[in-house]
């Protein structure tokens, strides 16, 4: 009995002596001091002094959301959200977002599979501020942009905070008639990530850095840049500016014969770019599929020369990069626009043939008449006679070699016999007639021409 109450006695002393050197119950404030403290154990304490309270916890992706436990033991879960107008809760793949009003004093604490660094953040004032852009700027050009979001004057430096937050950058046309971006709209350039890859200089650092080229027409934009997730929704909205176009103009000079380079002159406009820091590289492409790279470096002069060799008829194409500084002294970089120029393949000439030789005593001879060309009447009548004989033929064949009759023919051609009987039986009678001595007159009267014997 001694032993139990002992073993009872040591239990009840140890666990007075870690509620009070276990910081397991930390104090939460939004004093614009303190705004994210650690977890430990997966406990936390609201004071009583704090009337609405947002809570960010970061969990395993893909992990359901978290569970919090009042101080009373009474439990909170992400779909009573629906029902309680005292509660938010933005439960997404990777973090909850719960929003609380006049939350309960006393201790809390969360069950879920929470990132063993992650924090309770208190986000207070959060604000978007984005460095301004270059006042002088023209197509073509990449610029680099830093942002950073702060919560209550303080950049946000909880590493999965990057994972739930993107800046996104738009241009969006201000309609001005008088530039050739009216009516363009909007012209989402780049979504950057505070994550350290690309162009970001530093992971988790709360600062957001990148590039993105002005491949849009040139114009008069409205820059605007804003993070929008459910934890945070802001935007910043810059002052118009004007994006110029690229300060360099071409000029090309096609070779006079075969054994010559076309030359490219690229003039520098000095009201923008300072020539002497301007560097050109790039790359032509000829129309035998040849590549060929090249450098103009710097000089002190308004105009550049580049030799382009000659390869017959086709298309070349020059890809140029532009380095240097403009005249309020910022650096640039610049990819201009494809230069292409073709020349037409050459017409080959046909050898004309010489003219026959002319007798001149022939040449002196009239030309011969042209015959008679046949009237529109009679090509008619040839070209019916044609279709008729054409179908009488077809019938005929038809009839032999399809029905298999025979051709029956009746014409009836003169009766000479009747006619030769008739001229003998005439004959005969004009001798019987000449015998008796009568002649038979045209009338038919018989005429006696016999003499009597006196």
């Amino acid at each position: 009995m001694k032993r139990l109450l002992l073993v009872l006695f040591l239990f009840f002393m140890n666990e007075c002596i870690a509620l009070t050197t276990t910081p397991s119950i930390t104090l939460l404030k939004n004093n614009r001091k303190v705004n994210e403290v650690p977890l430990l154990d997966n406990r936390f304490r609201i004071d009583h002094k704090v009337e609405k309270i947002t809570l960010l916890f970061f969990r395993k992706p893909g992990s359901p959301a978290v569970i919090l436990v009042k101080p009373d033991g009474s439990k909170y879960y992400s779909h009573h959200a629906m029902k309680d107008e005292l509660l938010e809760w933005y439960d997404e793949p990777s973090y909850d977002l719960i929003i609380i009003d006049k939350p309960t004093p006393g201790p809390w604490q969360v069950i879920g599979r929470v990132q063993p660094d992650s924090r309770i953040m208190v986000l207070g004032d959060i604000e978007l501020e984005v460095e301004p852009l270059p006042a002088l700027m023209f197509r073509g050009e990449t610029l680099k942009v830093t942002g950073q979001v702060t919560n209550d004057g303080k950049p946000i430096d909880v590493g999965y905070f990057r994972d739930v937050v993107s800046l996104i950058v738009e241009f969006v046309s201000t309609n001005n008639d008088e530039y050739d971006n009216f009516g363009a709209g909007t012209k989402s350039v780049t979504e950057f990530k505070d994550d350290g890859r690309e162009f970001d200089e530093r992971p988790m650092d709360g600062i957001f850095t990148g590039e993105f080229k002005l491949t849009f027409p040139a114009g008069e934009w409205q820059p605007e840049f804003y993070i929008e997730t459910p934890i945070l929704k802001r935007r910043v909205v810059q002052a118009p500016i004007v994006i110029a176009e690229p300060p360099f103009e071409f000029d090309l000079t096609l070779a006079s014969n075969n054994s010559l380079n076309h030359e490219l002159l690229i003039n520098l406009d000095q009201s923008i770019v300072k020539p002497e820091t301007v560097i050109f590289q790039g790359k032509i492409f000829y129309p035998n599929g040849e590549e060929q790279i090249f450098t103009i470096n710097p000089e002190d002069r308004l105009y550049r020369k580049l030799a382009i060799s000659n390869y017959d008829w086709g298309r070349y194409q020059v890809e140029i990069s532009v380095f240097g500084e403009n005249i309020n002294g910022r650096e640039f970089m610049a990819k201009l626009p494809m230069y292409n120029f073709e020349i037409e393949r050459p017409i080959e000439k046909v050898p004309e043939l010489q003219a026959p030789k002319v007798n001149p005593l022939l040449a002196k001879l009239p030309p011969p008449e042209p015959e008679p060309a046949l009237s529109t009447g009679a090509l008619i009548a040839i070209i019916a006679a044609g279709n008729v004989f054409v179908m009488l033929v077809g019938w005929l064949v038809i009839r032999i070699f399809v029905h298999k009759k025979p051709i029956k023919l009746k014409i009836k051609l003169p009766s000479f016999k009747k006619k030769q009987l008739a001229e003998g039986e005439q004959d005969d009678e004009v001798q019987g007639n000449e015998a008796n001595g009568s002649k038979n007159n045209k009338s038919g009267d018989i005429l006696n021409l016999s003499m009597d014997g006196d």
